[in-house]
């Protein structure tokens, strides 16, 4: 058998999950793998992902008709490990084999699997990947087609991993971002790192850590986390003294949040439940509403994003965060705070909610605090802050968010 076969067919295995089945990666367990061959497959089909079309158009030259999915998943596999550097003769061997495992289905095509991956050129180079038109046309009109195409050639990478760290408590080495996250490279096993056992910091994009700084959380104020899962925002907050309450509509997402909470020794009340019905006993000093949204800005990081969704669901999901919002601000004490964020590039679900929000409540200001590490250029008119995944592009860029911090007047 091939070296690294396991690792490889299992990617393709995901790869036929995401595009023939839409299913997500985060549905992936894997539990069956060692760690390092899930770490792996997950890493290569990812890969795959943010090379899809292009690879597609090079095995178009050397296929008469399209395979069957999983042979069609094994080329592009091969073809996206030559294009990383993977040497030929071992990517041809191991995408033989795994079509050769495949059974009846796929292993009489293993000789058409051998030539075509032995006509290819070398090296193998591919083009950045357009994002798919449904998202583009979007974006375009929003940023225009130079910004479009920087974000893509940032979603083209592995992204690096960004952590937040604790005041007093150990943590890897690695760059310190000039707004206070530390950006890693190359972690390895995460549970390995300095400070981990410790508690002394979580895994969290440079931009997601931004709405909690917004919020500007005091000690002993009463904050509500809503939509707090997986938790993140919620570490924030309780890390700077604030008394939290997290709530999410997702038992098993909320078991993350209870997780993290006690590897960090860091405490929350936590409430799964719907937001729209649950009611608190008392108004809140500050509340951070992280709504659902598209997450189109975080596709650096979830290459699968746009092969799973089409944008039918954005209409709901605006209408959700209208009704989320409204129904928060009902629960801030007068003189409160609100900051309101989407992991979206889209304007439907940042400025134009804003503006909407604003009309609806004309009593409500907008503040504009100052933030470290922020470049002026990243605010809005209208005081908000706007980031991109190209922003930072020479350091690996970051999550796409939407944020703004509401006054309720006293």
């Amino acid at each position: 058998m091939a070296e690294g076969v396991t690792a490889r067919a299992t990617a393709v295995a995901i790869l036929d999950g995401v595009l023939g089945e839409g299913r997500m990666l985060s549905d992936f367990s894997g539990d069956h793998l060692a760690p390092a061959d899930r770490a792996r497959a997950l890493r290569l089909a990812e890969t795959v992902l943010r090379h899809l079309e292009p690879a597609d158009k090079l095995l178009e030259k050397h296929l008469r008709k399209s395979p069957p999915l999983t042979v069609r998943n094994t080329l592009r596999l091969a073809v996206v490990e030559r294009e990383q550097g993977a040497p030929a003769h071992g990517t041809v061997n191991a995408a033989v084999e795994i079509t050769r495992q495949g059974g009846k289905r796929t292993a009489h095509l293993t000789g058409l699997v051998n030539a075509v991956l032995r006509a290819l050129p070398d090296p193998v180079t591919l083009p950045v990947q357009k994002l798919p038109r449904w998202i583009r046309q979007a974006l375009v009109h929003s940023y225009g087609r130079d910004a479009v195409t920087a974000i893509e050639a940032v979603q083209s990478q592995e992204p690096p991993l960004d952590l937040t760290l604790r005041d007093g408590f150990p943590h890897p080495e690695g760059e310190i971002l000039p707004t206070g996250s530390l950006r890693l490279r190359s972690p390895g096993q995460l549970s390995t790192l300095p400070g981990y056992a410790e508690g002394g910091w979580w895994v969290q994009d440079t931009a997601a850590a931004l709405p909690a700084k917004l919020l500007a959380p005091q000690p002993g104020e009463r904050i509500l986390d809503l939509c707090a899962a997986p938790g993140g925002k919620t570490l924030q907050l309780a890390a700077n003294g604030a008394q939290v309450t997290a709530l999410d509509i997702s038992a098993p997402r909320m078991a993350r949040v209870e997780a993290n909470l006690t590897r960090t020794g860091l405490t929350a009340t936590l409430v799964t439940a719907d937001a729209l019905h649950w009611q608190p006993e008392a108004p809140f000093d500050a509340i951070l509403l992280d709504a659902p949204c598209s997450a189109t800005g975080t596709i650096r990081r979830h290459p699968d994003l746009p092969f799973v969704k089409d944008g039918s669901e954005l209409p709901s999901l605006t209408a959700l965060q209208s009704r989320l919002l409204d129904r928060a601000l009902t629960w801030l004490k007068p003189g409160g705070r609100l900051v309101f964020s989407t992991c979206s590039l889209f304007p439907e679900e940042g400025e134009a909610q804003l503006t909407a929000a604003l009309s609806r409540n004309p009593t409500l200001t907008v503040e504009r605090p100052t933030l470290d590490g922020i470049d002026p250029g990243w605010w809005t008119q209208e005081g908000a802050l706007r980031l991109r995944p190209d922003y930072w592009a020479d350091r690996g860029g970051m999550d796409g968010f939407f944020m703004a911090r509401l006054h309720k007047p006293s």
